[in-house]
């Protein structure tokens, strides 16, 4: 395995691990304070949203080729 693969793999699952640590951080918060039902839906659509955006912008980087 090269240098370069290594990073990109390592970007992939410190990334990916970041998103699940968010993932839950809100859910617990959601628990905590208990929102309910459609207090967890919108703290997770509110809180969410932040980090589609940072998905959606990686895709169309790549799709453009700028990086």
């Amino acid at each position: 395995m090269s240098f370069e693969q290594f990073e990109l793999y390592s970007l992939w699952v410190g990334v990916g691990g970041l998103i699940l640590f968010m993932i839950f951080i809100v859910w617990n918060l959601a628990k905590e304070s208990k929102a309910g039902r459609f207090g967890t839906f919108i703290l997770f659509i509110a809180l969410g949203l932040g980090l589609l955006g940072f998905l959606i912008k990686t895709v169309l980087v790549e799709l453009m080729g700028i990086g």
